[in-house]
């Protein structure tokens, strides 16, 4: 077995994690509006340079404007709620809520993409769900805008996900890569001069870092697709939780708690059984959840899905 892809999975999941530790150390001081602004600027220029290699005819207008606006506008979502997210609760329960979004994406194609969801997938995503129940345990304890955040960043990136499915392959993965920011820059932007604080260099410097760890895991991430298969690579997403438990004990002195280890076992399990599952049905499933490999909540970088599949429909033709 070629090991070279998940080794570089969880390679660029570790940068993820790093990515998402300096969102929370600049999260203590700044507004999610204000750090997803200047993100989103300093990414700018990494993606433009990438973007310069797409040799596709053609222009910016959306094929599908309507089903672009409503992928921008959740992405958009996404990265805030995220980066909000972050700033307010510990790491590895974020990570467990983030972990949701298979699951949901699995429901959603059954609407959205005409897929045909089993018995045994749909046991998966319910027990999925109970796992995310076992980490917010209402009534137990208070149900904080942190949580609900990091729900509405998981449904957001499954919605986001599930749109690039269906669209994507109309779609200039210029366009789907460059709306999104384009709204992140606008809408952020518009909202500064209410939150906008003074930051030093040395925090401008760490908003640099953050565009850059996105942009290098990205790339990391897509060189993972293109050297393993996608049932080994997508799991070592759940490797994350591992670098959020290192982060918040020494970094911020946070511990996981026994209810978000054991919802977290449950959501991975289900999330796991969902993507073996599809393996198994082969051509007759469409996938959904495997051929949607951008790692989500990033509000700064790019997503690579669009550039996954514009790659797989050149190597189709040829």
């Amino acid at each position: 077995m070629n090991l070279s892809g998940p080794l570089l999975a969880l390679l660029a999941f570790g940068i993820y994690a790093t990515h998402d530790a300096v969102i929370k150390v600049l999260g203590g001081t700044y507004s999610p509006f204000q750090l997803i602004f200047f993100s989103t600027l300093f990414s700018f220029p990494l993606v433009t340079f990438m973007l310069m290699k797409d040799a596709t005819p053609g222009n910016l207008r959306p094929v599908h404007p309507w089903w672009t606006l409503a992928r921008t506008l959740s992405a958009s979502l996404t990265g805030f709620t995220a980066f909000y997210a972050f700033s307010v609760l510990p790491l590895a329960q974020v990570y467990v809520l983030l972990f949701a979004s298979p699951l949901l994406i699995t429901l959603l194609s059954i609407p959205m993409l005409g897929e045909r969801v089993g018995p045994h997938r749909l046991f998966a995503v319910v027990l999925g769900l109970i796992g995310v129940l076992v980490v917010l345990r209402p009534g137990a304890t208070e149900l904080t805008l942190g949580h609900i955040a990091g729900l509405t960043s998981a449904v957001g990136n499954a919605v986001a996900s599930v749109i690039v499915r269906k669209i994507g392959k109309d779609e200039r993965p210029v366009v789907l890569m460059l709306y999104p920011m384009a709204s992140n820059f606008l809408i952020m932007g518009s909202l500064l001069a209410f939150v906008y604080v003074p930051m030093p260099i040395q925090h401008l410097g760490g908003l640099g870092l953050v565009s850059l760890l996105g942009f290098v895991a990205g790339l990391v991430l897509i060189a993972a697709y293109r050297n393993g298969d996608a049932a080994i690579v997508a799991p070592m997403q759940y490797s994350q939780i591992i670098w959020a438990s290192l982060f918040g004990l020494f970094l911020f002195g946070e511990s996981v708690d026994r209810a978000t280890m054991i919802g977290a076992g449950i959501i991975i399990l289900s999330g796991l059984y969902i993507l073996f599952r599809e393996v198994r049905l082969g051509a007759r499933s469409q996938t959904p959840v495997l051929r949607t490999r951008s790692r989500g909540a990033t509000a700064a970088s790019f997503r690579i899905s669009p550039i996954l599949h514009r790659r797989s429909r050149r190597e189709a033709a040829e």
